[in-house]
């Protein structure tokens, strides 16, 4: 792919989409911690000094993306908690429900998942404080929406639903890499079975972290 210099807003607007879905296909191919603004110029067919004129550090695409991504996965897990919760059941159960429900949707986005995990301690760095504003401000939003979702389906856990969902997010990035260990460790689980009693499976232990969430705040009699 190749590009004309941008000359109008529509341009440079289709310039910056090209980046954010090219960077997108790549995490369909690897880790976040293996894509390279070097790769990632290449593949979109710009020079590294030109996608800087659109996203000033490979973290700021990342950070982009991650928004991006979490208002994808919110529009989808709108319909999957309304097939996966039934709103006639006990405060209980619809917890399990709802654990279920969030567990294998998060666990089904594996690049959301490893964007969240490395949000902390890289994506927020190498970035102006005009890019992490403006994605806290996204941030803030999907968690609202989040909470909105979590209440609707479970209104008992009242101001406890951020909590929750914080927790969930959170998890997710922690367990996703966790649950996905390097070749070196595979092998040695191999040579050695009995060393996979410490390895976790990633939705399963991600509905007990979510459960365990929803269960500390629920009211107590």
């Amino acid at each position: 792919m190749t590009f004309q210099r941008a000359r109008s807003d529509e341009q440079r607007e289709l310039r910056r989409r090209a980046i954010l879905d090219t960077a997108a296909a790549m995490l369909d191919e690897m880790p976040v911690a293996d894509l390279s603004l070097n790769e990632l110029s290449r593949r979109v067919g710009l020079a590294k000094s030109n996608v800087l004129r659109y996203f000033e550090s490979r973290e700021a695409v990342l950070l982009e993306l991650l928004d991006y991504f979490l208002d994808n996965w919110l529009a989808e897990l709108t319909g999957e908690l309304a097939a996966g919760v039934d709103a006639e059941r006990p405060a209980a159960e619809r917890a399990e429900q709802l654990a279920e429900v969030f567990s294998r949707s998060l666990a089904g986005r594996v690049a959301l998942c490893d964007l969240l995990g490395a949000q902390g301690g890289v994506l927020e760095h190498n970035v102006s404080v005009e890019v992490v504003m403006r994605h806290k401000h996204a941030v803030l939003g999907s968690l609202a929406e989040m909470v909105g979702l979590v209440r609707r389906y479970l209104p008992e856990v009242g101001d406890g639903a951020q909590t929750v969902c914080l927790q969930a997010t959170i998890m997710a990035g922690a367990l996703s890499a966790y649950c996905s260990p390097p070749p070196s460790v595979l092998a040695a689980y191999q040579a050695e079975p009995a060393l996979a009693a410490i390895h976790l499976d990633l939705q399963p232990s991600l509905r007990l972290a979510i459960i365990t969430a929803i269960m500390g705040t629920l009211p107590r009699d």
